[in-house]
């Protein structure tokens, strides 16, 4: 339990910022001889995980698992800021309770400091203490928990009447712990108030140590003197905090339940009062996620349970948690359920035991998460984040390395992309008022999601903001927030409360990914505090910049104006990473992963980005620039020159012609295709018009959707791909079961020929929408010949009825197996189209997301080209084109040795359409044949990358 003593109280403390806040705060404690000068880093590295801000302007910086060793003994110590400090997640701090634990003795104090907050007026009075003994008593407050679980019951008992029960209840909560024999003589004379169905209750005040409910009930239903007895409750009050037992009871009553409640095993009568009904079908399931049930499998068990016909609810047998809804994305993660815990499912009529059953299932299915089983992966052998180094400003012309994330150069000035602060009161007087107010701004943030929705369709920005808005839509936590609004907050305290109550329930988990989804909640929630607060978001200077952000979440990226921004720069994320995809698909030069140094730029400092080579320079010395600027005019001047011949075919210097489209995942960019000189529509991705809707888009819808990129074509043809989602990209209106490996099972052709009419339909739709126009369409996935022979019956069926007269059937080389038995496929579909993306991750077995993998995930890998040759050469002898649609497409590189191994086609991005087709001009047909068997001979990535920059 949280002890204080003066000694440990530092009053009147300054910093300029947070990190030297965080510095003073280690010294304190190493002053104390509670830590060696190394837990420093452990405070540092805890903060990079997730902010350690509670509320109330109170942060509980501690150190990580891993900076245990430094701890000499378990301490606190605590340092007030009247004046105030801005936390790294913009929140206003007074307030510094910095805590050395040796085991998890931290998280009865973080609980203990929860109770604090509940206090009105706590952050205030904090802030103005002028004394330690009056920290001391602010602080230093027990935490009370309600008890009600098995040690409270006490069973079948042989009495004659319910003043007997009654009593027995009183003593089980002093054996118990929670009361005196003063309450329990007070209980004596007390009779006890009906409650109905044959339950009764006897509470009282004095005497209470702890709050508390036990239940007594007779080994029989009896008849006394005032009626039908089934059991007596006995309610130890203690100011709020038996409310939740109450309320509890009142939900037991309100189903009807008690009158059964004589007879029942302590189990069955805990799962009563929990909310589980006597109806109610019930599933059992043990948690197996190795970081518990936080953000990303909460929200799979969400959308498991939002897909059921009727109301599922889900507790924790352990201990004596209260049932709640299993489609409320915050009281499931508000569960905080470890793994090794048991979930129990409960739902009542028609279809609930296979609503259950569906949702247990999930659960072992792993909820999107790999799973083994307890004794394959022991918790204390979970692979552990090692501390960062400390924060260090970049120098003047200093060069810093990161991944190269898209091609190009940049010179502007840094714009540093940082939170907004927000001030407004704790409290109001009018409630009714301010849930108004509140109930504006939600609508608002709504209505501004889903415009950025609009705005981002056809990617997975668009996809992320949609779960912003399912967040806000959550009645879980707009109750809170007015519940908060009701107890005298002001709406944007009472909804701030609701956000961060719910936040810190993801991240009290000591999670990393828990932590990214708890900083999806907060961005949710800055944005309807914006709102109420007037505030706007950071906007970027006018003039050209480079951005540079943490990362880039969805919301800045529907922000970003793409005519100024000239480069970007993130201190996290991969070569595939959302940045990353970003930056490529603006045309903008971009380095991830550089490190949390570049967040400790000034904006306006000026900065050489080069994404080719993953190098960024900071305020770079005269002779760097220029040489930069030099390059950096010879690659306008290149684009320029592209751009100007944009819509003239590419052809080689010797003759031999390339076409080049466009890939594309929202039908109402193909204008903007056509524009940039794309000779059609290489690829689109007919899955963002599913994703796009929240139910299976029928005919008209798809019909529609089509037939706008039709018509911006002019006659130009589009080969659409059909419907690719499976486990890695789910539907939520088609829910499927969690896989251990996703890209190895049900997705593509494979989940669309288990929903035959799904894919019939499409088809009818591309066909209708053609009419006349040309239309390609392929299947992705296949494995070989059977797959597409099941797929071309669908289209056998449907083209005689809608006769397009300009239709071409075909084949995604994606899986090698498809690329090895070419031939037979050449023989059958109309041409080939090569995902290099996914072709490069099955050939090599690595994952192109992975963390640490993917940069070795590289698509001029002598082995993916070889299968290219043998596609090439395949589709060739049976008169059949062949393109390529994935990224290797618009590597400068990789263009002459496809252009080599004779590919008819290149499809990129629309941005990369003129410097593909500059780069195919540059050559002739015999060099490119001679780079691509140069690359041919190499045995590794690297060496063929080297191979084609020496000649």
């Amino acid at each position: 339990m949280l002890t204080l003593n003066q000694d440990d109280v530092r009053l009147g403390c300054h910093a300029t910022d947070w990190r030297e806040a965080l510095a003073q705060a280690a010294q304190a404690l190493t002053d104390a001889h509670r830590v060696s000068a190394e837990y420093r880093e452990g405070l540092l590295a805890r903060e990079a995980q997730s902010s350690t801000y509670l509320g109330n302007g109170i942060a509980i910086p501690h150190g990580t698992p891993e900076s245990r060793r430094y701890v000499r003994s378990t301490g606190v110590r605590v340092l007030q800021y009247p004046e105030g400090l801005t936390w790294h997640d913009g929140h206003r701090v007074n307030l510094l309770v910095t805590i050395a634990a040796q085991s998890d003795e931290h998280l009865d104090i973080l609980r203990q400091l929860t109770h604090v907050l509940e206090r009105e007026g706590v952050a205030e009075a904090l802030a103005r203490a002028t004394r330690a003994e009056e920290v001391i008593a602010l602080l230093s407050r027990v935490p009370v928990t309600a008890k009600l679980d098995a040690e409270t019951l006490c069973l079948g008992l042989p009495v004659r009447d319910r003043l007997e029960l009654a009593l027995f209840a009183a003593a089980r909560l002093r054996h118990a712990g929670c009361v005196d024999a003063g309450f329990v003589a007070a209980i004596a004379s007390q009779p006890p108030l009906a409650l109905g169905q044959g339950l009764w209750l006897v509470h009282g005040t004095s005497g209470v140590q702890s709050p508390g409910l036990a239940l007594a009930t007779p080994e029989r239903r009896l008849q006394d003197d005032a009626g039908d007895v089934a059991g007596v409750f006995c309610l130890a009050a203690q100011g709020d905090a038996h409310r939740s037992l109450l309320e509890r009871l009142d939900g037991l009553l309100a189903r009807g339940d008690g009158a059964q409640l004589a007879g029942l095993p302590a189990e069955q009568i805990l799962a009563r009062l929990a909310g589980e009904s006597a109806q109610a079908e019930t599933a059992r399931v043990r948690l197996l996620n190795a970081h518990g049930l936080h953000a990303r499998p909460a929200r799979e068990l969400v959308q498991v349970a939002r897909a059921q016909p009727l109301p599922v609810r889900v507790r924790l047998l352990e201990g004596s948690s209260e049932a709640v809804s299993a489609t409320s994305l915050t009281k499931v993660i508000g569960l905080g359920a470890r793994r090794g815990q048991t979930l129990v499912f409960s739902a009542e009529g028609d279809g609930a035991a296979q609503a259950v059953s569906a949702l247990a299932e999930a659960v072992r299915n792993g909820l999107g998460e790999p799973v083994l089983p307890i004794r394959e992966t022991p918790e204390e052998t979970l692979p552990r984040a090692a501390p960062p180094a400390p924060i260090v400003p970049p120098g003047a012309d200093e060069l810093l390395t990161a991944i190269p994330a898209s091609p190009g150069i940049a010179i502007a000035p840094a714009y540093v992309l940082r939170l907004p602060t927000f001030q407004y009161p704790e409290r109001a007087a009018d409630a009714a008022r301010e849930r108004q107010r509140l109930e504006r701004a939600l609508h608002g943030g709504h209505e501004q999601l889903q415009a950025l929705v609009k705005r981002t369709a056809g990617g997975e920005v668009a996809q992320i903001l949609s779960i912003h808005a399912e967040m806000l839509e959550d009645p879980a936590l707009r109750e809170a927030a007015f519940e908060a609004i009701a107890e005298g907050l002001s709406a944007e305290a009472g909804w701030w409360r609701a956000i961060d109550t719910a936040a810190r329930a993801q991240e009290a988990l000591a999670d990393r990914l828990l932590a990214e989804r708890a900083a999806d909640l907060r961005d949710v929630g800055r944005r309807v505090l914006g709102l109420l607060c007037g505030v706007e978001v950071p906007t970027p200077p006018e003039q050209p910049y480079i951005l540079v952000a943490d990362d880039v979440g969805p919301s800045d990226v529907a922000r970003l104006d793409t005519a100024k921004v000239r480069g970007l720069v993130t201190a996290r994320g991969g070569a595939t990473s959302h940045s990353a995809i970003l930056a490529r698909a603006l045309g903008i030069a971009a380095v991830v992963g550089a490190g949390e140094r570049v967040l400790a730029l000034n904006t306006g400092a000026e900065l050489i980005v080069d994404g080719e080579n993953g190098r960024i320079i900071t305020t770079p010395s005269p002779e760097r620039r220029q040489r930069s600027e030099r390059r950096l005019q010879e690659q306008q001047e290149l684009q320029r020159a592209a751009h100007g011949q944009r819509h003239e075919e590419a052809r080689t210097r010797d003759g031999h012609r390339v076409e080049v489209g466009a890939n594309l995942g929202d039908t109402a960019h193909a204008a903007d295709a056509v524009e940039r000189g794309a000779e059609g529509i290489g690829l689109l991705r007919t899955e963002f018009v599913f994703m796009a809707h929240p139910q299976m888009p029928d005919l008209a819808t798809q019909v529609a959707e089509y037939g706008e990129a039709f018509d911006a074509l002019g006659g130009r043809p589009l080969v659409a791909r059909t419907l690719d989602v499976g486990g890695d990209k789910p539907l939520a209106y088609w829910p499927m079961p969690r896989e251990d490996n996703p890209f190895l099972g049900v997705r593509g052709i494979r989940l669309t020929l288990t929903r035959p009419e799904v894919l019939e339909t499409q088809l009818r739709a591309l066909l209708t929408a053609a009419g006349t126009r040309p239309v390609r369409i392929m299947f992705p996935m296949i494995k070989d010949i059977e797959e597409f022979r099941a797929g071309k019956a669908l289209f056998d069926r449907v083209q005689p009825e809608v006769k397009a007269t300009d239709v071409q059937l075909g084949v995604m080389i994606e899986v090698p197996s498809c690329a090895l038995l070419a031939p037979t496929l050449a023989k059958e579909a109309d041409f080939f189209s090569i995902g290099t993306n996914d072709l490069t991750q099955y050939t090599l077995a690595i994952d192109r997301g992975h963390p640490i993998l993917s940069a070795q995930s590289d698509a001029l890998h002598p082995s993916v080209l070889r299968l290219i040759q043998l596609t090439v050469e395949a589709a060739h002898a049976e008169g059949r084109w062949v393109g390529v649609c994935g990224e290797l497409g618009s590597d400068p590189l990789a263009i002459p040795v496809l252009v080599g191994l004779g590919v008819d086609e290149l499809s990129v991005s629309s941005r990369s359409v003129p410097m593909v087709k500059a780069r195919i001009r540059g050559l002739t047909l015999t060099q490119a044949r001679e780079l691509a068997g140069l690359a041919l001979r190499q045995s590794t990535a690297a060496g063929v990358r080297e191979a084609l920059e020496a000649v």
